[in-house]
């Protein structure tokens, strides 16, 4: 079975916003698969880690993602405008594990483009989108978060207003990623008279230097101007929330569970900027200095970087779990349901109850 496993996700799986499709000119990716032919991720021992890398974190990306939007959604006391914010996350995360990591394994794994020349346009562009759009929804939270703790005695954000800041939110990484698709070229190299192998490379219409600045631009908006607006709202709402106290002279139940929402929105943020570092650095070196791309484990050093960065595509759901009380109860609720049988479920319902008389709708879907 695991012999299957793997050979149905060898098939089945380009990279990421300025991965290997995408790190400079056609000549620089033609001498990436040509001279990458022998590096050390063709060991078998490489590769069977890799699949199993990426494997875990698939499995645990999608069902960690999926199970906080489908939280969210079934129950009512989680219909927050934070909420919404981290269902968008966690939509985001959910492109990452099935648009990124399939076809960077199986790029990384062969060597060569095996998806097409529709899908080398296609392809970088949604993961482009994925990864903005998961970088903009951080900024979001984190400027929420501001603006309702520091400035509380302001009238809140509507729901409304939180889906008109989502579908800006997609606009926006739409148009920022659409270079990825517009300047792109699907290519083939000729090895020897009867073996050739494809590449799906940028082509910009100038120098290669577009694409470095390109590039260079991209990781200051992916994660420099992240960092900075998302350390600046923490450290205000840190500040803000250690200087509060209640005029009881104790700290009110409101401001405990605004403490722990940030906790843990803190957390999630230091994962991605932790996680996202080695990755971004990296790439920052490939473009300022091509000759990288010369290296003999050039691929296994990027492909290194990119699973630790992609950890945070199922840290996050992890991270609900265990910092918020809603969450974890109803991460628990969800799995009392679909574990005990059909006789059992109105006892499910009844100790759900014990939990917190806000999840009176849990019985509904149980039943």
């Amino acid at each position: 079975y695991f012999f299957i496993f793997t050979l149905l996700l060898s098939l089945f799986f380009p990279p990421r916003v300025s991965d290997l499709s995408s790190a400079n000119s056609s000549n620089q990716i033609e001498g990436v698969l040509l001279d990458g032919l022998e590096d050390s991720t063709k060991l078998v021992g490489v590769q069977v880690i890799l699949i199993l890398a990426y494997s875990t974190i698939i499995v645990f990306g999608v069902t960690g993602n999926s199970l906080v939007i489908y939280v969210v959604y079934k129950f009512r006391n989680l219909h927050t405008v934070t909420n919404y914010f981290i269902v968008n996350l966690a939509v985001a995360d959910l492109l990452v594990n099935t648009l990124c990591l399939p076809f960077t394994l199986m790029y990384t794994l062969y060597g060569e483009w095996k998806f097409g020349q529709v899908m080398c346009y296609l392809l970088p562009y949604a993961q482009g989108l994925a990864v903005h759009i998961s970088t903009i929804t951080l900024n979001v939270i984190a400027l929420d978060r501001y603006r309702s703790i520091v400035y509380h005695m302001k009238t809140k954000m509507s729901k409304d207003m939180c889906i008109v800041v989502i579908v800006i939110t997609w606009v926006a990484s739409a148009i920022l990623a659409s270079p990825l698709a517009i300047f792109r070229e699907y290519v083939t190299f000729d090895l020897t008279p009867d073996q050739t192998i494809q590449g799906c490379a940028e082509k910009w219409p100038g120098s290669s230097a577009d694409g470095t600045i390109y590039s260079i631009a991209m990781f200051f908006l992916q994660y420099g101007l992240p960092l900075s607006i998302i350390s600046f709202a923490y450290t205000r709402i840190w500040n803000k929330l250690r200087n509060h106290v209640s005029p009881g002279g104790g700290h009110s139940d409101r401001h405990q569970r605004r403490q722990k929402t940030t906790k843990m929105l803190v957390a999630v943020v230091v994962v991605f900027t932790v996680s996202w570092l080695p990755f971004h650095a990296f790439q920052l070196a490939v473009d300022i200095d091509s000759s990288i791309l010369e290296m003999k484990d050039f691929k296994l050093l990027y492909t290194a970087f990119h699973i630790v960065a992609m950890c945070s595509t199922f840290s996050n759901p992890i991270l609900y779990g265990w910092m918020n009380r809603n969450y974890r109860r109803s991460f628990m609720a969800v799995f009392k349901c679909l574990w005990l049988n059909d006789g059992m479920r109105r006892v499910c319902s009844s100790e759900t109850y014990l939990f917190s008389k806000t999840h009176l709708n849990l019985i509904y879907w149980c039943l």
